[in-house]
C-alpha cells in the first residue's frame, strides 16, 4: 500500500529541489517512491505538471522500435517505424501511471501564481532518516492520505525550518 503527500512550496525550484533530494534519498535506500511529479500553477492560472518521465517520448520510442520490426516483415521498414512510434506517442500521451494527473491539476489550481506542489507517493520510508533531510526544504503540506499523528509530525518539521 502506498502514501500519498502533497506539499506546497513557493516556487518551482524549491519543489523541483525536493524531488531531487527525494530521487537521492531513494538511491540510498531511504525511500521507495511510485511517483514524484511537480505541480506548478503558472502566472495565467493554469496548471503544468513535471513528470519525471515523458511517457509520450517512451511510447514514440517504443512504438517506432516495433514498428520498424514489424515493417521489415512487410518489406517497409521506414512506414512500420513511423506508424508505430506515431501510435506509441499516443498511446504514451493517454497513459497515466501513479497518481492522477487530473487530481494533480485540481490540487493545484488551490496554489498561488508561481507556486509548486510536490505530489508524491510512497511505498515505504524509513522515515526518521528522510524527514530531517527534507524538513529544510520547508513547504506547506495541503493533503496526505497518512494518519493524523504522521501527518502532524511532518507539519512540525516543515514548520521548522
Amino acid at each position: 500500500m502506498a502514501d500519498l503527500v502533497i506539499i506546497a512550496y513557493d516556487s518551482v525550484a524549491t519543489a523541483q529541489a525536493a524531488r531531487a533530494k527525494l530521487v537521492e534519498l531513494q538511491g540510498r535506500y531511504l525511500i521507495e517512491l511510485g511517483d514524484a511529479v511537480v505541480a506548478e500553477r503558472e502566472a495565467d492560472g493554469g496548471v503544468k505538471l513535471h513528470q519525471p518521465v515523458n511517457l509520450t517520448a517512451v511510447g514514440a520510442a517504443s512504438g517506432g522500435m516495433w514498428g520498424a520490426l514489424i515493417g521489415m516483415l512487410f518489406l517497409n521498414p521506414l512506414l512500420g517505424a513511423a506508424m508505430g512510434a506515431g501510435a506509441g506517442a499516443l498511446s504514451g500521451k493517454f497513459t497515466d501511471l501513479g497518481i492522477n494527473d487530473q487530481f494533480m491539476k485540481d490540487t493545484a489550481a488551490a496554489l498561488a501564481p508561481g507556486a509548486a506542489a510536490l505530489c508524491v507517493l510512497v511505498r515505504k520510508v524509513t522515515a526518521d532518516k528522510v524527514l530531517p533531510e527534507m524538513a529544510h526544504f520547508g513547504g506547506k503540506v495541503l493533503q496526505t492520505s497518512l494518519s493524523a499523528e504522521q501527518e502532524a509530525k511532518i507539519d512540525a518539521a516543515l514548520k521548522a525550518a
